[in-house]
């Protein structure tokens, strides 16, 4: 910084197409913090080094940077940049700040250069300092891109693209830029794994009238899969060429692109010259709404997840009772749930690192048990269990919190006011269009009648055989209301209130549920279509964490259903230990 007079270096959490969980190559404010989260800022001046991130990882970042010399700051919440009005009032006049713009997202360029110039500070995008101090630095991943075929790839590529080019002439656009790769994944039914637990693989596109680019590493693609693109009108080019490409495009080009998907330093590759279009990327809508096709292998999908869940809790409960055994710990967890997956048709690799948590390790929102730090499961407490699959027909993601040993009222209590909230929100109707972050309120309602709140959103849109975490549609407090949030049938998303009592215990109910066309109501269509969710997951909640006298006869009810059809549509898929566990587990209340 010093040696290119640099007073303030900020290195955000993410890469050239702005993902969420980073090839090793640019975990670059995890290196130099040492805090491990997958969210977070860091700013270093000459005088201080502070990680900005939200309530989801307070906890464990103040465990992760203690006796660092790098400060926490507390954020209200994920979408939260109030690190860069810190760093306008912080600054001065004639300073400089730096970040590498190939990872600073555009939208969040335009809000930090705004701020900074109205300060009188110099903002330089053009440096990576990371190369100069960073020794070791991992490589560019070098996994082999594969197709993602019938009959779980529905839709092909050629009828993708076609749909895509119509969008794009709508918006007057004719070329379309995307950097981010879980859309690029999905319109070229092609699959990686440059990311851990994301199937994508790094790679920009650029879309023309007639024929598409593909920017990617040139051994990842096989000699007869890239054959197959280049019939399909897809043609290959390096990953790094994509700057000179767009350098070259024509004065005449209309360009459509996605401000909130693209960083700063892809934009200032686009010629002056070129007519801009800013929306948001077609595909982020097409890849939400899934069809009925692959809504029917999501629900296979769910089965064969769901058995596996049901050996893994099978083992579990048989292991606890063994008092022969040797000690259990969280990290046991991961394994025998991931091998229990593994076992499964289809499946490919977990969705995210599992979360096991016992009793205070629960309250951690986003823990992860490590060889140096993780607990022994005995004794009495909550274990809290959030894992995934991904599969070539679906993604999961569930979150189950089961006994061990005696529980306490109060541990009862928190475990059936986050189940009403589960049941509250799943049996909502709502108008087709609603925009989602306006349903975060139903599910706390429940906890907030008695004083109640928790630090996450209420659910995300997840991916078909793609990230687990997915847009448009956000269901949470921190997220804006915006017209591109709408809820439209075919979307996937979670349903994951929770309470964390830190130092004591964390609890979280997690589905998935669908978007489908709710019955036509006594009014008939006079108020517009309406929306409904069917609940996905198939994996019983443990009743024996419930306080029943907390619980409405209508709320019963709803369980009582769910573990019905989890029973009738598990038992096909289990036989011994398992079967037996989900027939104890889903006994009516």
């Amino acid at each position: 910084m010093g040696r290119h007079q640099i007073d303030a270096l900020m290195v955000p959490s993410a890469d050239p197409h702005l993902s969420e969980y980073l090839p090793a190559r640019w975990q670059g404010r995890q290196w130099l913090s040492g805090f491990t989260g997958s969210v977070g800022t860091l700013i270093v001046t000459a005088d201080f080094a502070g990680v900005w991130t939200d309530a989801r990882y307070w906890t464990q970042a103040e465990t992760e940077l203690a006796g660092s010399g790098v400060q926490l700051m507390k954020l209200p919440s994920g979408a939260s940049v109030e690190y860069i009005g810190w760093l306008a009032a912080r600054m001065r006049s004639g300073q400089t700040v730096a970040v590498d713009g190939a990872v600073l997202g555009l939208a969040t360029a335009r809000l930090l250069a705004q701020a900074l110039d109205a300060a009188g500070v110099t903002l330089r995008s053009d440096l990576d300092l990371l190369d100069e101090v960073w020794d070791e630095r991992p490589a560019l991943p070098a996994a082999p891109v594969y197709e993602h075929l019938p009959p779980h790839a529905v839709q092909s590529r050629a009828d993708k693209l076609t749909e895509l080019r119509a969008a794009m002439a709508a918006l007057g656009a004719g070329r379309h830029l995307i950097s981010t790769l879980d859309d690029i994944a999905w319109l070229f039914n092609l699959r990686g794994a440059d990311v851990n637990f994301n199937p994508v693989f790094l790679a920009h596109a650029l879309i023309g009238p007639q024929r598409a680019t593909l920017f990617v590493g040139e051994d990842k693609i096989a000699p007869a899969l890239r054959a197959v693109l280049e019939q399909d009108g897809v043609d290959l080019a390096p990953y790094a060429g994509l700057a000179a490409a767009l350098a070259a495009l024509p004065a005449d080009t209309v360009l459509l692109l996605d401000p909130r998907r693209l960083t700063h330093g892809t934009r200032q590759c686009v010629p002056a010259a070129v007519t801009v279009v800013e929306a948001i990327n077609p595909t982020t809508f097409a890849k939400s709404r899934k069809s009925a096709q692959e809504a029917a292998h999501v629900r296979a999908t769910m089965e064969q997840d769901g058995a596996a869940l049901c050996e893994f809790f099978s083992w579990l409960e048989q292991t606890l009772a063994d008092a022969r055994r040797a000690p259990l710990t969280e990290l046991a967890i991961d394994r025998e749930l991931t091998a229990a997956r593994a076992r499964r048709p289809g499946f490919v690799s977990p969705s995210f690192g599992t979360i096991a948590g016992f009793r205070a390790n629960g309250a951690v929102m986003h823990y992860r048990a490590s060889e140096a730090a993780h607990a022994v499961i005995e004794g009495d407490g909550l274990l809290l269990i959030d894992s995934g699959g991904q599969y070539l027909g679906g993604t999961t993601d569930v979150t189950r919190v089961v006994p061990v040993g005696a529980i306490t009222a109060p541990q009862r209590r928190d475990f059936t006011l986050v189940l009403k909230g589960v049941i509250a929100l799943s049996s909502a109707h709502f108008p087709r269009g609603v925009k989602s972050p306006m349903l975060d309120a139903i599910a706390r309602a429940p906890l907030w009648a008695e004083g109640i709140d928790f630090g996450h959103g209420t659910g995300h849109g997840v991916g078909y055989f793609l990230n687990v975490h997915e847009g448009p549609q956000s269901i949470s407090p921190s997220a804006m209301a915006e017209p591109q949030t709408a809820m439209e049938e075919g979307m996937i998303t979670s349903i994951e209130p929770g309470i964390y009592r830190p130092g004591q215990w964390g609890i979280r109910i997690e589905n998935l549920v669908l978007n489908v066309a709710a019955e036509a109501s006594m009014w008939g269509d006079d108020f517009g279509p309406f929306l409904r969710f069917e609940t996905l997951t198939l994996c019983p909640i443990d009743s024996r964490c419930l306080d029943l006298a907390l619980l409405r006869g209508d709320e019963r009810a709803w369980l009582n259903d769910y573990h019905a059809r989890v029973r009738e549509r598990l038992r096909p898929h289990l036989s011994g230990a398992a079967l037996a566990w989900l027939e104890q587990r889903t006994e009516a209340v």
